[in-house]
């Protein structure tokens, strides 16, 4: 019984471990020694670069490049045609694969369309990238980043709302009716 399905034109190289659950759709490359969780969605027309690591219920949209040096943790959105970089500095004549930088996508953040995470930028828990964003720096967990180059525009909840803070410093998420604390800028959730 297959584990995980792929459309009959995506390209999935040797060495690659794919969870159960998951999708893989149509002109897709899954290049080498790839870790792909349970339950993720690859959009169609996505490469994965070798040695890439996605968590669970990783949803990849359409056009999408990951490359080497990239870690997505569990419940990463990537939006349509955003790309990640992996050399600061690239020409096509200077080889700088042993320069890769690593970034780092973490638990429940969501990119969106057309962004594009400069290498070495590590994108915090739940941060909500907008679209078209370019990423140079670091983001925080619940950050709202908008903008090129992105600039934070506020804090958002785990479930994808804007949070207004009170005096104390306290936010109620509107749909989960979670609570926020901002305190020293930073959010955490109580």
């Amino acid at each position: 019984m297959e584990k995980f399905k792929a459309h009959e034109t995506a390209v999935i190289d040797e060495g690659c471990e794919i969870g159960n659950g998951t999708r893989i759709w149509h002109f897709s490359h899954i290049m080498p020694n790839c870790t792909i969780g349970e339950n993720c969605n690859i959009g169609q027309n996505v490469v994965v670069s070798p040695d890439v690591v996605l968590g669970n219920n990783v949803k990849v949209q359409n056009n999408v490049s990951i490359y080497t040096g990239v870690n997505c943790e569990d419940d990463v959105f990537l939006g349509p045609s955003m790309v990640f970089t992996n050399v600061i500095n690239p020409r096509s004549a200077v080889n700088r694969k042993s320069e890769y930088l690593k970034t780092t996508v973490k638990k429940g953040a969501s990119i969106g369309a057309n962004a594009t995470i400069v290498c070495g930028n590590d994108i915090g828990e739940f941060a909500f990238i907008g679209a078209g964003a370019v990423v140079v720096k670091e983001i925080p967990p619940y950050a709202l980043v908008v903008g090129n180059p992105s600039k934070q525009i506020g804090w958002i909840s785990e479930y994808g709302h804007r949070l207004q803070f009170n005096e104390k410093g306290i936010a109620v998420c509107s749909e989960s009716e979670e609570t926020y604390k901002l305190e020293n800028n930073q959010v955490t959730k109580l």
